[in-house]
């Protein structure tokens, strides 16, 4: 018989696996719960802008566009078909080659719309443009 005392005692093991597998499930639970937000969801509500008033006004042409797409120079309806006809239509209007194109876009025109009006002018030789806004509330 074996009457010796044990003097040394067992070190204690840490399983670290159950440990991973608790920590796994709550990066999963995580993953799944966490909501993305998406840029195309961003409600944007367009043109306002303070700005002081010009004194001296330079020759100017107003190219007004609408929601649907309808164009008018100086207020009057242009059917639009491509833009080297509206670029015409900008260079016949045109005072000089200092005249400004002022754009008065509809909040809720599309962009192309208004990059034909901008790539018009271009065209026409005339590079000042500028954009009419409404004061904010």
């Amino acid at each position: 018989m074996n009457f010796q005392r044990r003097n040394q005692q067992e070190e204690p093991e840490i399983n670290l696996i159950p440990m991973i597998d608790v920590l796994l499930v709550v990066v999963i639970f995580l993953m799944v719960t966490t909501t993305y937000s998406k840029f195309s969801e961003l409600q944007i509500n367009l043109p306002q802008a303070n700005g002081d008033v010009v004194k001296e006004k330079p020759e100017q042409i107003t190219v007004s566009v609408d929601a649907s797409g309808n164009y008018q120079v100086n207020k009057t309806p242009v059917n639009f078909s491509n833009v080297q006809s509206l670029a015409q239509v900008l260079k016949q209007a045109a005072k000089g080659p200092d005249t400004v194109i002022v754009i008065d876009a509809d909040a809720k025109t599309t962009h192309q719309s208004v990059i034909n009006v901008m790539e018009a002018g271009r065209e026409a030789g005339l590079t000042r443009i500028t954009f009419a806004t409404q004061k904010e509330n």
